[in-house]
């Protein structure tokens, strides 16, 4: 018989204010995977659940957590909350609703009060939340940090294909650094 293995802590939390958000949420926790950074997934409300919240928040750390990736659509209050309540890196996405298409919660989550930091990333940019995250990990983990450096060459190799495709399609040779002036 085998012994089962034993848990991993998440080191990460990704937490949304309703189910209805995961739509947008799950690829934070889908890049999370990618790099096998373990995780957990919460919905908690600032407003439906204030309590929970607040325990969530101030629990974070002693469960070993070391960076929230909140999400919240409309007044969006979550991921400031979070971050009034404990010390850890908070990363807001704002998540767009059917109103304002997601600016009433982008403005919501990047206008904090001094003291009170949530680092935003875009409307729906929860990969790019997930991505800071592994970043603001990567610090002290030198095998996340190589790579990360590994994804990032990656993207270079897939943007060079894409020119080249490109200048295929126009039936140039790839572009070649000049010296001629262009007219302004």
């Amino acid at each position: 018989m085998s012994e089962p293995l034993p848990a991993v802590r998440p080191i990460v939390a990704v937490v949304m204010g309703s189910d209805s958000d995961w739509a947008v949420m799950n690829a934070a926790a889908a890049v999370l995977a990618e790099f096998d950074v373990p995780h957990e997934v919460e919905v908690v409300s600032a407003h439906r659940t204030p309590e929970k919240m607040i325990a969530f928040g101030r629990d974070a750390a002693g469960r070993g957590i070391r960076v929230i990736i909140a999400g919240a659509g409309g007044a969006a209050h979550l991921p400031g909350m979070l971050a009034a309540v404990t010390t850890l890196p908070v990363i807001g996405v704002p998540v767009a609703l059917a109103t304002l298409d997601g600016l009433d919660s982008l403005l919501s989550i990047v206008q904090m009060p001094a003291g009170v930091p949530v680092a935003t990333v875009s409307i729906g940019g929860a990969r790019n939340a997930g991505l800071l995250a592994l970043r603001m990990l990567a610090i002290s983990d030198h095998a996340l940090a190589t790579a990360l450096a590994g994804f990032a060459h990656q993207l270079e190799l897939i943007v060079a294909d894409k020119n080249a495709a490109l200048q295929a399609t126009l039936g140039q040779p790839r572009a070649q650094n000049t010296t001629s002036k262009s007219r302004l």
